[in-house]
């Protein structure tokens, strides 16, 4: 596929339904007592993952494309699956999953593909460890035709659930994963299980965990469960994801002459920060309609060209946008002067080295861009021209560079578009319902 420079967007668009939301969705359903619908769940690989495991965990879930339909079996309801759990590309599913199979009888063996293969799984045992579950690492080369154990502290892995203890964690890390893994085995535990973060990471397992009748309480930057809750089936209707808005709210920043009105978007605050990022480099956005949804702030965001200038991006700020900072690093290419992004070695654990991926694509386009430790340096104000983009698989790489191919001069191809699959298979129909 190539893409090629355009002149202007305009247009009104719904983003699929948030990615984390939705899996969250089908997990705390399948944990609760009766009936749970979600509606405007995202179907995107990484979510399709998820329901496929819980399907393998004993719960019926149907799914026509609408809304799904998970039929729960109570907090100690799932059952043993003999085939190993296969999470896909999907680093929640893995890492939230670990949490709630800590807490049962039983032995579960997990995987996924080769990136998620690549992904540091530690940050999760150590805490899952302390309170009861057992892990063991196995050869990927070799899983499991011949199975090698390993200390990688990777996928492949078992998992033994059982009896857990309460712990109060202190998380190195602002992480909702393992914010999330840990109190989701809090369920099971045999007291209060408290995690506390450096900074507060999104909140939605606390937000939809209380929603479906569990005894949670966050202060400030700690997070207690109460464990045993009876939990009871919910409606939940899903907001645009923020993280697939973000795309958009760039290609409407950096487009000349467009104006673009994305609707229905979560903008919880302890995931918008692309908006805190796009008015500090001198954004018009606006928001209107903004209400709640199943618990959750949303809003529709009014987005109009803007001469965008260089901004610095870090501390608590960062867990908050960590997921658009690939592309918070193209429209930074774009704007004038320089933008500093610090605090965020983060990037090079998701599903690709974010920091690498990004560079050598802004690089490849003539932007002036400098990787560091925990970010890189952007000075904006050069033309790009076109490129090939090494996405590395990763579907942030992909739609990041698809807005700064849309332009630069030339055309611009990928070796990969199709991963964009994994959070928004609609992407590409979507960008040309907007050209005008």
């Amino acid at each position: 596929m190539e893409i090629t420079k355009k002149h202007s967007f305009h247009g009104e668009l719904t983003v699929p339904g948030d990615k984390s939301i939705s899996h969250r969705g089908i997990m705390f359903g399948a944990i609760s007592n009766g009936l749970t619908e979600v509606t405007n769940f995202l179907q995107g690989a990484d979510c399709l993952s998820t329901i496929s495991c819980f399907r393998q965990l004993g719960i019926a879930i149907e799914n026509d494309g609408s809304r799904v339909l998970v039929h729960g079996k109570g907090l100690r309801g799932l059952k043993k699956s003999e085939l190993a759990l296969d999470v896909g590309n999907s680093g929640t599913t893995l890492r939230l999953i670990s949490g709630i199979l800590a807490g049962q009888s039983f032995q579960s063996v997990l995987n996924g593909d080769v990136s998620i293969q690549k992904r540091p799984m530690k940050r999760i045992f150590t805490p899952l460890s302390e309170m009861g579950a057992r892990f063991q690492c196995w050869d990927a080369m070799h899983f499991p035709e011949h199975p090698i154990k390993s200390s990688s502290g990777r996928a492949p892995f078992t998992i033994q659930g059982g009896n857990l203890k309460h712990i109060h964690y202190q998380s190195p890390i602002a992480s909702a994963q393992i914010k999330s893994s840990v109190l989701l085995a809090g369920l099971y535990g045999d007291g209060i299980t408290r995690v506390t973060e450096p900074v507060l990471s999104r909140n939605h397992t606390e937000l939809m965990l209380a929603g479906f009748g569990a005894n949670i309480l966050s202060t400030e930057t700690t997070a207690a469960v109460w464990p045993e809750p009876v939990l009871e089936g919910q409606s939940i209707h899903v907001p645009g994801d923020i993280s697939s808005a973000a795309y958009f709210i760039a290609l409407g920043l950096i487009s000349p002459n467009s104006e673009l009105l994305i609707q229905n978007v979560g903008v919880n605050p302890t995931r918008s920060g692309i908006l805190k990022a796009a008015l500090a480099m001198g954004g018009n956005l606006t928001l209107l309609n903004e209400r709640t949804v199943s618990g959750e702030p949303a809003a529709d965001i009014l987005v109009k060209s803007s001469s965008l200038h260089g901004t610095v991006i870090e501390g608590s700020i960062i867990p908050t946008l960590i997921d658009e900072l690939p592309v918070i690093a193209v429209m930074a290419s774009f704007a004038e002067g320089s933008t500093v992004i610090k605090d965020a070695q983060e990037l090079k654990v998701k599903e690709s080295d974010r920091i690498a991926s990004v560079t050598e694509n802004l690089m490849a386009m003539g932007a002036d861009i400098t990787p560091t430790e925990d970010g890189m340096i952007i000075n904006g104000g050069r033309s790009l021209h076109c490129a090939r983009i090494r996405t590395y698989g990763d579907h942030r790489i992909a739609m990041s560079f698809a807005v700064a191919g849309l332009n630069a001069d030339g055309e611009t191809s990928f070796d990969d578009e199709n991963c964009v699959t994994v959070s928004y298979p609609s992407f590409y129909q979507d960008v040309e319902r907007l050209l005008k």
